[in-house]
């Protein structure tokens, strides 16, 4: 079992409130969003293990039990190419649950005009495999979103 937490603080508000088809319709896998608190911040690991992909706004890590956790940090911010977003970790890096992975600014996201919410996806899960999803209540960096059978 692996359980997911935040990467970040704010309200978890679940898949459905995501302003993205992809994500609301859980195109990519289920799980659940955070609306992040609007301060910069630092995205940090949701789980142990290691860094697969990471770009500025997004990154996965999978665990030892092969299970990858999807961090997208705000909708559509890939169009920012970059900007507002630093990498703090490398792929292929060995991470531990709270490492921080990348430093970011939701109200620069607002500002650009893209939505700061932050969906955290088990990617290649089926809804069924997920269990206490928390889709409304408000969370720290490191507060459990849901455990994955």
């Amino acid at each position: 079992m692996t359980t997911v937490t935040s990467p970040l603080a704010g309200r978890a508000i679940g898949l459905a409130a995501v302003p993205d088809p992809v994500f609301s319709g859980l195109m990519v896998g289920p799980g659940t969003a955070v609306d992040p608190v609007r301060e910069p911040s630092v995205a940090v690991a949701p789980v142990d293990g290691i860094i697969v992909s990471l770009h500025p706004h997004a990154f996965v890590v999978v665990d030892d039990e092969g299970h990858g956790v999807l961090t997208h940090l705000g909708i559509d911010t890939v169009q920012l190419n970059g900007q507002g977003f630093e990498l703090l970790a490398a792929k292929g890096d060995t991470v531990r649950r709270g490492d921080p992975i990348v430093r970011w600014n939701p109200v620069e996201v607002e500002a650009a005009g893209k939505s700061p919410v932050c969906p955290v996806v088990a990617l290649e899960a089926t809804p069924d495999a997920l269990d206490d999803v928390v889709e409304d209540a408000d969370v720290p960096p490191g507060g459990t979103l849901f455990t994955w059978r």
